[in-house]
């Protein structure tokens, strides 16, 4: 079963439980109780996690009690604030959205801004997986920023990718300024094509914006039953190591494998320590930043959220140089090369900066869409990498408690934990976002289950 058809049941299944809960009287409708504790817990680590890390940062008063920290954190510190908080989220009824409801949303918004029906639905699918996945990053957290660049008419929300040039294998695709989504759904299906006929298709397009999570796209492969790989460059947000001012974007990359019995290798990274909307999360949420994260203006880093998102300048992945950054910053520029460069888009510091309030030029991103079928190699591919992840997955975990994970494992987990419960819990920020939304486009705003 593919992953959109997995979507696509459940959001006609939580559209039918809703329905059939329509007239219940019960406070909260169409949810799972017995299966919110699990969801619950999770949103309380997102919740607590920040005032662990005050607490950490303010004990650190010496250089020795600084060491100490690093070296033996207090696992128990703030007990009593989680399981105060903890008893406080399970008395009070948690606001969640059917994720059919987030997509009917998502969708409305879209077309309150005179994106066609088809191109809304391409754009909200993508969205509305990354928060059932756990990307909330990538998903709600976005909408206003599309529909703010669709409403000064910085992105075409018709527009029609086409190709410039085609090999049997390649093609060279301009966006046209359209949706992410759209552009990146054309080109990997281009790639698909091509890799169904002669092995492989490599897709270069330019003329792209946003495009979500990379991992989107690799999907898109694997339900055809091949590899899938993408990338893309963005504004930049990136300090290279040594640099205290941005010159690459979070530039993530993705890959997509098939096992067998349904299992898989998805990998979705940024080549920044991590996505500028982990850092917006954070700011929603009131917390502060872990160290390793982002710079403040000196370079320094810094633990403060609002300051690392003003300056716009996050630390490669791995951190500082003595941590090996230089491999992120790296990483980042390899993306850049196959994205930017080799498309003819803007690359480095040639893009826009985009901000929640939209932005007044195009951003002409650069991107790569790769599709490879495997049985052109060796044989029984989906066996090995059966044996591959188990290998990984059976690792001896440092702590018994916490199995070793493969990529992809962790947003498999936030899937069924948010079937299970009825719905997605967004945070409250992000709820508010959404009510201005819809008052300003004057559609119907989220309901809840």
């Amino acid at each position: 079963m593919t992953a959109l058809t997995l979507l696509r049941r459940s959001v006609t299944a939580v559209s039918c439980h809703a329905h059939a809960h329509a007239h219940a009287h019960a406070p909260v409708r169409g949810t799972n109780w017995r299966c919110l504790p699990q969801l619950q817990r999770r949103q309380l680590h997102l919740h607590v996690s920040g005032r662990h890390a005050a607490a950490l940062l303010a004990s650190k008063t010496t250089a020795a009690s600084a060491a100490a920290a690093a070296q033996a954190p207090n696992a128990h510190a703030n007990v009593g604030d989680s399981v105060t908080a903890y008893r406080t989220m399970s008395s009070v009824a948690p606001k969640l959205v059917a994720v059919a409801e987030s997509r009917r949303f998502m969708i409305d918004c879209f077309k309150a801004v005179k994106v066609p029906q088809a191109h809304a639905e391409a754009q909200a699918d993508l969205l509305v997986a990354a928060d059932h996945r756990g990307h909330f990053s990538h998903g709600m957290n976005r909408l206003e920023m599309y529909i703010n660049d669709l409403a000064i008419n910085s992105t075409d929300g018709a527009a029609v990718p086409k190709i410039l040039k085609e090999t049997p294998a390649t093609a060279w695709v301009d966006g046209l300024n359209g949706l992410g989504a759209v552009v990146g759904n054309y080109c990997m299906d281009l790639a698909i094509q091509k890799a169904k006929t002669v092995g492989v298709g490599w897709v270069c397009a330019k003329g792209s914006n946003h495009y979500g999570m990379a991992g989107w796209y690799a999907i898109r492969a694997m339900e055809q039953g091949l590899v899938g790989m993408s990338m893309t460059n963005t504004s930049p947000l990136m300090a290279p190591t040594r640099a205290k001012e941005a010159a690459l974007g979070t530039n993530p990359l993705s890959l997509g494998a098939n096992a067998n019995n349904g299992d898989k290798f998805l990998l979705d990274m940024a080549t920044t320590a991590v996505a500028v909307g982990k850092i917006e999360i954070q700011r929603r949420k009131g917390a502060p930043l872990p160290d390793g994260w982002a710079q403040d203006p000196s370079g320094a880093v810094t633990n403060d959220a609002e300051l690392g998102f003003s300056t716009g300048c996050l630390m490669p992945l791995g951190g500082s140089e003595l941590t090996s950054g230089y491999k992120g910053y790296g990483l980042g520029a390899m993306v850049d090369i196959l994205t930017g460069v080799m498309s003819g888009a803007n690359y480095s510091t040639q893009v826009r900066k985009w901000t929640h309030a939209g932005a007044n030029s195009a951003a002409d991103l650069g991107q790569v869409f790769i599709a490879v079928d495997p049985n052109c190699f060796a044989p029984n591919f989906e066996e090995r990498m059966s044996d591959f992840n188990s290998r990984l997955r059976g690792a001896t975990p440092t702590d018994p408690s916490k199995p070793v994970l493969l990529a992809g494992d962790k947003e498999k987990n936030g899937m069924a934990d948010v079937d299970a419960a009825g719905g997605i819990q967004y945070l409250e920020n992000q709820l508010k976002t959404c009510a201005s939304l819809a008052e300003k486009l004057k559609i119907k705003p989220l309901s809840f289950v």
